[in-house]
């Protein structure tokens, strides 16, 4: 089973608490290098190693340019700039936002200078407004890092030769996710809708629901082409029986403690039985057993 190493889980769970913002930025960015792996076609991904550099990056690199999918937390501009001239020497054009949550949209403002950013309409109302969730307060961003295009179902961007695909799924991650496809060399970014090997983070409190992440996976599964590989928010590069076993770990757990909440267990009941041992592995992340109980429980109705 794939997992984030401990670093990684606890630089995650730092980047969410806003009392902690400060000391997660206090790391030192001097020792995290960004993995460049070719994906297919014109199609790359940029990993964070050392650290915590903020979600996977997707680009689309060729004769019109470059074209970004997230940009990670500010600290590493510089070295994303490095790695996408060993990419290619072209103009940055574009940034597709998966999310608003800031280890995806950090350099926004930095890009922005010279590339547009798109997004769905909440990615841009929630960039532009303070924002409180389960682990704290985080700011407004500069106005450099608003999206300029939004969109509320889908748009496509004519670029490199290809007819990439922007697409909304609804209250999966959060209110504004997308999923990026490049159906020429057949490959998708699926943003933070996708941990690849762990239980998922999901932000109920802005707009998140573990059941429509689960029905959003199954439908993006029914969508993709058997051979497509997939990037995930963070993790390892996947494919499609990664993603199905993603799929059938939401399923199973959600559905399990939803049936365990009707029959009158509480929240405290639940996790003190815990999940089926079927999915202890799927724990290594930052969300372990206990945490991902309790997001599918607040995600049942009325249980807010």
């Amino acid at each position: 089973m794939r997992s984030l190493t401990a670093l990684t889980s606890l630089l995650l769970l730092t980047l969410f608490s806003g009392l902690a913002a400060a000391g997660f930025l206090d790391q030192d960015f001097s020792k995290i290098t960004l993995k460049t792996t070719h994906v297919r076609g014109n199609i790359y991904m940029l990993e964070g190693v050392g650290g915590f550099a903020g979600g996977n990056i997707g680009v689309s690199a060729g004769k019109d340019g470059i074209l970004l999918v997230d940009d990670q937390l500010s600290p590493m501009s510089a070295k994303i700039n490095t790695a996408l001239a060993d990419i290619n020497t072209g103009k940055l054009r574009f940034i597709l936002n998966t999310h608003w949550h800031g280890d995806h949209t950090g350099n926004n403002a930095h890009f922005s200078e010279h590339a547009t950013i798109i997004s769905h309409a909440n990615v841009r109302k929630r960039l532009m407004a303070e924002q409180n969730n389960f682990f704290g307060k985080s700011p407004a961003s500069p106005k450099e890092a608003w999206p300029l295009i939004t969109f509320e179902h889908a748009v496509n961007i004519h670029f490199n030769g290809d007819d990439i695909q922007l697409m909304h799924y609804p209250h999966g991650h959060t209110d504004g996710d997308a999923v990026v496809y490049f159906p020429n060399s057949k490959v998708a970014h699926l943003g933070d809708h996708f941990f690849n090997g762990v239980f998922p983070f999901v932000d109920i409190d802005t707009g998140g629901n573990a059941f429509s992440l689960t029905r959003n996976i199954k439908k993006i599964i029914e969508t993709l082409p058997a051979d497509t590989l997939i990037i995930p928010g963070h993790g390892e590069l996947s494919d499609m029986a990664g993603l199905k076993a993603y799929y059938t770990m939401l399923k199973a757990t959600t559905q399990y403690v939803q049936l365990q909440a009707a029959e009158g267990e509480s929240l405290e009941d639940i996790q003190f039985g815990g999940l089926p041992s079927d999915w202890t592995d799927w724990g290594g992340g930052f969300i372990n057993a206990e945490h991902w109980i309790k997001i599918i429980y607040r995600s049942l109705p009325q249980k807010h």
